[in-house]
């Protein structure tokens, strides 16, 4: 069963509480897949009980998202779509907002349930009004939360001199082999979940030994031990997948009790980065 997790704002001058909303911990990640490819997993995803879809401007899926909530005919406020402004476009306020806008319009939404930075923008003097924009397309309504991607923790104090409204989510790469103890704390403390992709280091390290012993142990896959290892951490999970049967054996992975094999998945950790590692950039 997919629980749902309450990711909230707070206001970064009195800390306090602004407003919070249910969000699934458990969806579909739909990074470098094609329309065709991206539209049937959502509607086998969504068929078989997922309600979180992961996408981005830079996936170029958009539209193909889109089309998929509507040929599911659930209802729209029972499926949780997130986006990301793409980094080449993080540029300034009017851009920002004008990007959101434009995914809206691509996925044939009238809004998206979190609308996420992408990355922190190259441009170190554009962050703030690029927040603030962010800020803006919450009031606007656009989107019924914000946060961030691929945010280090340096990026998340120096967040503290320009925000009003700190994130809700900070979108990272977590995975058994890359654990990241302080940048989740560090989204802890300003009130952020972390919402972790690549639970499978982008495929890397399926086969390692040492997670096939410990799956075996458990009586699953290895990839079922890996991303059950980051829903257990709290982390909204979200691997990706166009395999009919791997959707919902990914799925299937959340009905497993791990409790027993902390000490060896914490052994596994040896800060892999699969991908690209924004979160150590200036």
């Amino acid at each position: 069963m997919i629980d749902n997790v309450s990711i909230s704002h707070k206001d970064n001058q009195s800390g306090s509480k602004l407003f919070e909303i249910s969000m699934p911990r458990f969806g579909l990640g739909v990074w470098q897949m094609s329309d065709m490819e991206c539209e049937a997993s959502i509607l086998h995803a969504l068929k078989n009980g997922y309600r979180l879809i992961d996408t981005a401007t830079a996936y170029g899926n958009e539209t193909a998202v889109g089309e998929a909530i509507r040929k599911s005919e659930i209802p729209r406020d029972e499926i949780f779509v997130v986006t990301k402004l793409r980094r080449v476009h993080a540029t300034g306020f009017d851009e920002t907002i004008i990007q959101c806008k434009e995914s809206l319009e691509r996925l044939g939404l009238d809004y998206v349930d979190l609308y996420l930075v992408h990355a922190p923008p190259e441009n170190i003097s554009a962050r703030g009004e690029v927040w603030k924009a962010m800020e803006e397309c919450l009031k606007l309504g656009l989107t019924r939360s914000i946060g961030v991607s691929n945010y280090g923790i340096k990026h998340l104090e120096d967040m503290k001199n320009y925000a009003e409204i700190m994130p809700s989510v900070n979108q990272i790469e977590v995975h058994p082999w890359l654990q990241r103890h302080e940048l989740r704390e560090a989204n802890r403390k300003i009130g952020a979940i972390t919402m972790g992709y690549s639970p499978l280091a982008r495929g890397h390290k399926v086969r390692d030994p040492a997670l096939s012993t410990i799956a075996s142990s458990i009586g699953c896959t290895p990839a079922q031990a890996a991303i059950k290892w980051v829903y257990d951490l709290g982390c909204i999970t979200i691997p990706k997948s166009s395999n009919p049967n791997r959707i919902i054996e990914n799925k299937e992975s959340l009905d497993f009790d791990i409790s027993d094999y902390t000490a060896d998945f914490a052994s596994l950790d040896e800060s892999y980065v699969s991908g690209w590692n924004p979160t150590i950039e200036p």
